[in-house]
């Protein structure tokens, strides 16, 4: 008997180590800085969102590192209630973001780039690639604030060149600069709200994108973003998120339920 109960009681140890060793490692998933491989879901007023996300080894020990992929506004004719695409049913937009995180400082960089299927005042497509730093500040008892600053530039297909002429193919438009912030209120341990406002301007590039590249006549935007979320355990939440600007109020913005896990 002896033989048969040891056996099963080392298996009981690792596993109970194994889960231990594997609770220890689950990220707070509240921290704008945290690195995490992921998987979400989303519904929104345009459709369907998919993110995934992988944590990668940097190499620096102080160091980690992590990419996550987006596809925006699937199927938004059929599945939205609103849809900007251009294609009955197409995708809206792609964004990709590489986050690299110092432990030591609780710092970040981040490089962001963004792809809009859906025409503007001065190109076809367009995407913008931004490089930004966050900083995480010290919290005062329910408020964390992480400010962000950084510079980009926006590319475009078949842009609108100054003498009303189409730029035929891909082309970079200008550069623009951004300030702002990831802004989090604690409630209690599963519920948490986030305020996140940023001011991005054309700060260079072809008139047509410094003048209008944010509307007509409009060299700098003011956008606002709000989410308010449950942790349901460790690893799963669910997400409610408002993104709206100075154009668009904040009933006719981008509205979404997005569900995450933790792998």
């Amino acid at each position: 008997m002896t033989s048969l109960r040891f056996p099963s009681l080392l298996t009981l140890m690792i596993a109970a180590s194994s889960h231990a060793a594997e609770q220890k490692e689950v990220q707070d998933m509240s921290d704008p800085l945290a690195v995490y491989t992921q998987v979400g879901v989303g519904a929104t007023n345009k459709g369907l969102n998919f993110k995934v996300g992988q944590a990668y080894d940097t190499g620096i020990a102080t160091t980690a590192g992590m990419n996550v992929f987006e596809v925006k506004g699937i199927y938004g004719d059929a599945l939205g209630w609103e849809s900007d695409s251009k294609t009955t049913d197409s995708i809206d937009s792609f964004r990709f973001r590489n986050f690299s995180v110092d432990l030591s400082t609780m710092s970040a960089t981040q490089i962001d780039a963004n792809y809009n299927l859906n025409a503007n005042l001065v190109a076809d497509e367009s995407m913008d690639v931004s490089y930004s730093y966050i900083k995480a500040l010290k919290p005062m008892g329910r408020f964390t604030f992480y400010p962000l600053a950084g510079v980009g530039a926006s590319l475009g297909e078949n842009t609108l060149e100054d003498d009303g002429s189409r730029d035929s193919g891909y082309s970079i438009m200008g550069a623009y600069g951004l300030v702002g912030m990831y802004a989090k209120i604690t409630i209690n341990d599963k519920i948490w709200l986030n305020y996140n406002p940023f001011w991005l301007t054309t700060i260079g590039g072809s008139d047509n994108y410094k003048d209008h590249y944010y509307g007509l006549n409009q060299s700098h935007i003011l956008t606002h973003e709000f989410a308010a979320s449950y942790q349901i355990n460790p690893r799963m939440n669910l997400r409610y998120f408002a993104n709206w600007n100075e154009n668009v109020d904040f009933m006719d913005g981008d509205h979404r339920l997005e569900f995450n896990y933790q792998l």
